[in-house]
């Protein structure tokens, strides 16, 4: 009797002229276990290999190592006509394991939608799910099955280039929006042809490295680990993340990829994660430039007894294991768990019971993968108008007239690639709206749109040559030839005829980017003397802010009559900016971090540690903790944003002053739209526990509420507070709360609040 395919539902095997079923494809346990047992030891080091698409790898190579069962995944080949033939190898192959194929798609596939920082400003958790959505809608249609994001690192220190990837500082908000991005992404089940899995990233701590420098160290205490850096992590994996990717930091002087409490004790056992570890690109061999392994052969030991499953673009797992398998340095049962783990992602993603789920019939393919009709383009837009913060707003000089003569001026005003922003996929820069089309859109058949460069991004030579390495494919900056003075001058010129000016300055994308850490947070030397010389005009001055991380924006602040943050806003981001600066949407944006005064205050964030010593305003500094060179605080605090409308937020009231612990109290509040037109805020639920076994944080945010109004519309809120939400970790590392008194805090930021109190009464 013929063997049949040995992945049918009913596989039949033939050994010694019997025929033995093998268990069910519907039984997943089962059925991967006996593909284990079917596997040899260099068909099971191959399920481990990640291989990037590229100067890797020839493609024509890369189907011989497939068909030979010696490659498991392959990332950064983005089409069904690249991915199709590689599945065919894999079919191709003894066990016929099928491939599955990734990339990072963070914010957005063909559709480029606002940056991480963006997303989170707009607090609108159906919304950001959405986008997730798109996102996966487009790459599963593109044949990929899985997605490097959510990126969930705690971000304090905004010299870090990845800032721009996350969702903030707060605890609270990146889980809420990791959970959001995972269920978009992989929706019910990841197994959806419409839907990709979602591998968080990077685990963990690695938006703590020390001094914002990427890839450097984290040393932190277990209790700051647990109460501020580990949730947003586990809140993806308790979403049903089907993957985690492990940071490329040490942790505490042992690096994430050789760190078994991280991987084995705290993700495995502690948190019962069952899906697949992946590492980050290289970091198997960069162990070796950690100092903790010695050589190759230590390298691969220590990252697969650690836990890492999967070796992304790294050879040492291919070139190591075997050898270590048969030594016994590796036991098999550790490798067999590895890829255990593994072949459950892929099943969980459907490839077992289709290989081509994704991939679909060749007669099916888009004749172009970047057509038009593939854009998602009503849905980026709305969420770019959603995620734009308002910091100023002077004497109401937003919105602007359409009928009005407008000088558009800035490095950024008409830089596609700068729209799109950091890991921005698959999106095409040709297809990102600029601010100037965006304008000059909105004021078509009305007023005036004049328009001039006035400075480019930076003059810094070395900058320039920086950030032009960072894309192969096109120059990251292109430079105007003209002289600084030169195009002062005709900015100036410009400016002198409008009637306001709005002028687009910030950072180019790759400032905001893996490795682009900073050490200042100012605007680039000729960004800051263009805005010196316009508002020497005496017009109007609105700044448009394109960046990916916290600016430190003081003279702005003073000068500016209006000041929008953006963010880097996505494919749809020109006409979003416009909709929002001519008033045809009212912005709603609240900081999801804190903006510092200079880089020396840093690390700066609202939720910090009480002291003993507090700088209080208004009275004398000395033996204080403060700065006595500038005023103490943020610039701007979490969660703060303006709104053309007019928000009243009434004092909370409680529905009792004393709760037990299987208890909870009511906490209603009003809110007005004392304004003249529609729009929408965010109320802010802090708490402040007043006396601790620990230090505590000054508040913490423990539930908002977006909520839209009409000019004049009062509606009440109601939140509840239980005993789940007064938890934290204490010095051995239990989760408890505490009896005793807490504060309520209402607000629309972190710090314009008003409070109410009541009693967390002892358990009987």
């Amino acid at each position: 009797m013929k063997c049949l395919h040995p992945l049918a539902l009913a596989t039949l095997l033939c050994t010694s002229g019997l025929v033995f079923a093998s268990p069910s494809l519907d039984d997943k346990e089962a059925f991967i276990n006996d593909l284990i047992q079917r596997m040899t030891l260099e068909e099971k080091v191959g399920q481990l290999r990640l291989i990037s698409i590229g100067a890797e790898m020839p493609r024509q190579r890369i189907r011989q190592e497939i068909a030979a069962g010696r490659i498991g995944g392959t990332f950064n080949s983005i089409s069904r006509p690249e991915n199709r033939p590689m599945q065919e190898a894999a079919m191709r192959s003894r066990l016929k394991i099928p491939m599955f194929f990734a990339y990072d798609v963070i914010h957005g596939h063909r559709t480029t939608f606002p940056i991480g920082l963006g997303l989170a400003s707009s607090w609108d958790l159906p919304l950001i799910e959405n986008s997730a959505r798109i996102a996966a809608l487009e790459a599963s249609s593109d044949s990929l099955d899985m997605t490097f994001a959510p990126t969930v690192d705690i971000a304090r220190d905004p010299r870090w280039g990845r800032t721009s990837e996350g969702f903030g500082e707060d605890p609270f908000l990146v889980s809420r929006v990791a959970e959001s991005m995972v269920r978009g992404y992989q929706g019910e089940g990841a197994n959806s042809p419409q839907r990709i899995m979602s591998v968080v990233k990077h685990f963990a701590l690695y938006g703590a490295v020390e001094g914002g420098r990427d890839y450097n160290v984290v040393d932190m205490s277990p209790m700051r680990m647990y109460q501020d850096y580990l949730p947003p992590y586990r809140a993806a994996i308790d979403a049903g993340a089907g993957g985690v990717m492990v940071a490329l930091n040490a942790v505490n002087g042992v690096p994430a990829s050789a760190n078994t409490w991280l991987l084995q004790d705290l993700l495995r056992r502690d948190w019962g994660f069952k899906g697949g570890v992946f590492s980050d690109h290289g970091a198997i061999t960069e162990l070796m430039r950690h100092g903790v392994a010695a050589d190759g052969a230590e390298a691969a030991r220590l990252a697969i007894n650690a836990g890492v499953g999967m070796s992304m673009a790294d050879t040492l797992y291919d070139q190591e294991l075997p050898k270590l398998v048969k030594s016994g340095a590796v036991s098999e049962t550790v490798l067999d768990d590895a890829v255990r783990h593994l072949l459950g992602t892929k099943y969980d993603m459907g490839l077992f019971h289709d290989p081509f789920l994704r991939i679909g019939r060749a007669e099916d393919d888009p004749a172009d993968v970047n057509a038009e009709q593939r854009l998602h383009r009503d849905e980026a837009r709305a969420m770019a108008r959603d995620s734009m913060v308002l910091l100023e707003n002077h004497a109401d000089t937003l919105p602007l007239s359409k009928k009005a003569t407008v000088a558009l001026i800035g490095p950024l005003a008409d830089s596609p690639v700068d729209m799109l922003g950091s890991w921005s996929a698959a999106g095409i820069p040709e297809q990102a709206v600029t601010l100037r089309t965006g304008m000059a859109k909105a004021l078509k058949g009305q007023g005036m749109l004049m328009y001039a460069r006035g400075a480019n991004v930076t003059d810094d030579p070395h900058v320039i040559n920086y950030l032009n390495q960072l894309n192969w494919d096109r120059p990251e900056v292109v430079l105007d030839k003209r002289t600084p003075q030169a195009m002062l001058e005709e900015a100036v010129r410009v400016a002198a005829q409008a009637d306001v000016i709005v002028a687009a300055v910030g950072e180019a994308r790759g400032m905001s980017h893996e490795s682009s850490s900073r050490t200042r947070l100012d605007l680039p030397d000729s960004q800051q003397a263009l805005l010196r010389a316009l508002k020497a005009t005496g017009k109007p001055l609105v700044l448009v802010l394109m960046n990916g991380r916290p600016l430190a924006l003081s003279w702005e602040k003073e000068n500016a009559d209006a000041m929008l943050e953006t963010w880097y806003s996505g494919t749809e981001g020109g006409n979003a900016i416009a909709d929002v600066l001519f008033g045809d949407h009212n912005p709603s944006g609240k900081l999801p971090i804190t903006f510092p005064r200079s880089v020396g205050q840093i690390p700066t964030y609202y939720n910090h540690l009480r002291l003993g010593r507090p700088y209080t305003p208004g009275t004398p500094g000395n033996y204080t903790s403060q700065y006595f060179e500038e005023p103490n605080g943020p610039l701007y605090p979490f969660g703060y944003g303006l709104s053309y409308s007019d928000f009243k937020v009434s004092a909370p009231k409680l529905s009792a002053e004393r709760m037990a612990a299987d208890e909870k109290i009511r906490v209603n509040v009003t809110v007005r739209n004392a304004g003249t037109r529609a729009g929408a805020t965010v109320v802010q639920l802090y708490l402040r526990d007043e006396a601790a076994s620990v230090i505590r944080p000054v508040k913490e945010l423990k539930d908002f509420r977006r909520v839209k109004l009409e000019a004049g519309e009062v509606r009440e809120l109601s939140f509840e507070i239980d005993e789940p939400m007064l938890r934290f970790y204490d010095a051995s590392l239990r989760h408890v709360s505490e009896p005793g008194a807490f504060r309520v805090q209402l607000g629309l930021d972190s710090e314009n609040v008003q409070e109410a109190r009541f009693e967390l009464l002892p358990r009987q």
